[in-house]
């Protein structure tokens, strides 16, 4: 997406889905073509694991800082999961935004609900459902992350996510994977050519129409 005209309003492209919808791969591979789009970067206070880099897979702060920040309003949206925190930081998302670049938020659906009502104008929700719960429960066994009862877990609460896909601007089924992701890829693009969020139209209307031929 080199030489395009400027200055544009970036995109807040928000994609949810049931665990073992196949949400996470298609974004990244959506990230590995589209070198403007940057994944959101959480912000946790959970310990940092082997591997893990500070402000690549996490940016890691203690519970007090991040305390603050939940009193200051400077999530997009935050929870608490088995006693560590995880939050979106606001600031660099409107500051993204602001020079033009999009940003990609892999979250479940309340997470997408908090985020789309703070940046009502820049969110993109897009949902991926499963072609059926039996394929979800057979990609869960074949990826072999999860012991039995936590698969079971998680089928039974897709359900329950899946009754907010009607919250969402787009769906896709995910039965095969290379055409979900031209959907995917598809509504990204589309997004990116919206009247709004691109300001320099007026002035390059104003230019042709002054032409001479």
């Amino acid at each position: 997406m080199s030489n395009e005209r400027t200055p544009r309003r970036g995109v807040l492209l928000i994609v949810a889905s049931p665990s073992g919808a196949g949400k996470t791969s298609l974004c990244r591979r959506l990230m590995a073509d589209h070198k403007n789009l940057e994944l959101s970067v959480s912000m946790t206070t959970r310990g940092i694991r082997p591997g893990e880099v500070d402000g690549r897979d996490y940016n890691f702060v203690s519970r007090e800082e991040f305390d603050r920040l939940v009193a200051a309003d400077a999530f997009l949206e935050w929870a608490d999961v088995h006693g560590n925190c995880y939050g979106s930081p606001r600031a660099p998302v409107d500051r993204a935004l602001a020079e033009g670049r999009d940003v990609l938020f892999d979250i479940d659906w309340q997470g997408a609900r908090d985020v789309a009502e703070k940046c009502p104008g820049d969110a993109v929700r897009v949902f991926i459902l499963p072609p059926s719960l039996a394929e979800l429960r057979r990609r869960l066994v074949t990826r072999s992350q999860d012991s039995e009862d936590v698969i079971e877990r998680r089928v039974a609460n897709a359900k329950g996510e899946i009754e907010h896909c009607g919250e969402f601007d787009y769906i896709l089924v995910n039965e095969d994977f290379d055409r979900s992701y031209a959907d995917l890829a598809h509504v990204y693009h589309a997004e990116r050519t919206r009247r709004e969020r691109n300001l320099w139209v007026d002035d390059y209307k104003a230019a042709l129409l002054r032409e001479v031929v």
